[in-house]
């Protein structure tokens, strides 16, 4: 899928899907959407994660954005932030960062205590929390692995927002423990190699790439948007 720039350009860090449902931008996270349900015909897909490369290719903004349209679909959803080295989705939803995530995976505070309702229905949010010394230990835990599990029966679908792949190993980590993958790269931003690294060291990882989202890209009138799977 493309992300179209132009007119939205100022709204990058915006819930684009919730708060412009009928924008370009918003019909395109729905096609991605569509294409991760039509990814996963086989299987049922209850989580996934979304990661890119390098820093500053979107991903954050396409994780929440799905969850959006996730959610208006009428899903129960759960938006977790897994990105332990830095944290910002809770800024996107106006919340701090006091508990969350890694308050649960540590045992000084309940799940219950620590998820958020949202503005959006159908979604909830879970922080990331106070950021550890260990975030690919506490991601790679046993209690993560009970905690997803756990979320199942709660949750129609969590979606989770992990770290760049080439920086550190969280997303490889959580890649083996949910369904699904979503990378994020950007046009005329992320190098080939990067990106194809980045593949490589999901796939050893033993998660299943969804599909990649082409993020940024200046179309020309006439064109269309597209969401480029990779298996």
């Amino acid at each position: 899928m493309v992300l179209k720039r132009k007119k939205f350009q100022n709204t990058v860090r915006n819930l684009i899907a919730y708060k412009q449902p009928k924008s370009p931008v918003s019909e395109q996270y729905r096609n991605v959407r569509t294409n991760i349900q039509f990814a996963s015909v086989d299987t049922d897909i209850r989580s996934f994660v979304v990661t890119s490369s390098s820093p500053a290719e979107g991903k954050t903004t396409t994780t929440a954005n799905l969850a959006v349209v996730f959610a208006q679909q009428g899903k129960k959803v759960l938006l977790v932030d897994g990105d332990m080295r830095k944290p910002t989705l809770h800024t996107m939803f106006g919340v701090d960062n006091v508990f969350g995530l890694t308050s649960v995976l540590s045992k000084q505070n309940t799940f219950e205590k620590c998820v958020r309702k949202t503005d959006v229905d159908n979604l909830d949010f879970l922080p990331c929390g106070a950021i550890p010394p260990n975030p690919a230990e506490l991601l790679g835990s046993s209690k993560m692995e009970e905690l997803l599990h756990e979320l199942y029966n709660k949750y129609d679908l969590v979606i989770i927002d992990t770290p760049p792949v080439l920086a550190v190993t969280d997303a490889q980590v959580l890649a083996n423990l949910a369904d699904g993958i979503v990378m994020v790269v950007r046009s005329g931003q992320t190098e080939k190699e990067a990106a194809v690294k980045a593949k490589g060291l999901l796939q050893n990882a033993k998660g299943k790439l969804l599909g990649v989202v082409l993020n940024a890209k200046v179309l020309k009138d006439g064109e269309y948007y597209y969401y480029g799977s990779q298996q």
